[in-house]
């Protein structure tokens, strides 16, 4: 499934593709945005695998915005000038759609956004745990033994089955950038579990082992065991 946003000026244009998004049943749009700055917050806490994005917009071209973010999502832009469509080639954008386009041109964007997040899955090494700076020391993470994480502000603590939990000055959207998405899932706004160690599932929390992990609206039913 392909987590995405759409960012456009006009609410005309979001809900365009608002009512094409829900004919893809691979794409789930999770935010649209009319405001560019609003959408630049929302990713530096949520990670999205794709935008929708219009080339010009009041404040911050769509091209300065893909400019200005650390983390690169893959960008469909869509935009009703056609001399921007070179520019938009050149960030290496998936796909360029001219407004208006029919649902037979967005699904082929959406297809071809597809096939290079599944390019990339394929490709990607196998990764088992990563480090992370926990004051002065670079500390190890293995994943099987990392059972959830705990957000407080820009810290993370990380709770592994040997009792330690190990602090570390990271935003929950920098963790889930590290963490596999086929074991860790985001529950709450201040929690990420490992799915492979939840022990049971209730309405408005888990346990991990002892443990009773709350489960926030937003993110309820998103647990797949």
């Amino acid at each position: 499934m392909i987590k995405a946003i759409a960012i456009d000026d006009e609410p005309f244009a979001l809900e365009v593709i608002k009512s094409l998004a829900a004919k893809v049943p691979f794409m789930e749009v999770a935010e649209y945005f009319t405001d560019a700055f609003k959408a630049i917050d929302y990713l530096a806490k949520e990670p999205v695998d794709l935008i929708f994005l219009d080339i010009k917009m009041p404040d911050i071209s769509g091209i300065e915005l893909m400019e200005s973010l650390q983390q690169k999502p893959l960008v469909i832009f869509t935009t009703a000038y056609a001399e921007h469509a070179v520019t938009g080639y050149e960030l290496n954008a998936i796909d360029y759609l001219l407004k208006p386009f029919a649902f037979t041109r967005f699904l082929k964007a959406c297809h071809k956004a597809n096939e290079q997040l599944m390019l990339r899955q394929k490709n990607a090494p196998v990764v088992d745990s990563i480090f992370i700076k926990a004051g002065y020391e670079q500390i190890k993470i293995v994943f099987n033994e990392l059972l959830y994480l705990e957000g407080a502000g820009n810290y993370m603590s990380f709770i592994m089955n040997d009792g330690r939990r190990i602090m570390s000055r990271l935003t929950i959207a920098e963790v889930i950038s590290l963490l596999p998405g086929d074991v860790f899932v985001r529950v709450h706004r201040s929690y990420i579990v490992n799915k492979t160690k939840v022990d049971r599932i209730e309405r408005h929390q888990l346990h991990i082992g002892q443990v009773a992990v709350p489960v926030g609206g937003a993110f309820d039913g998103k647990i797949l065991l």
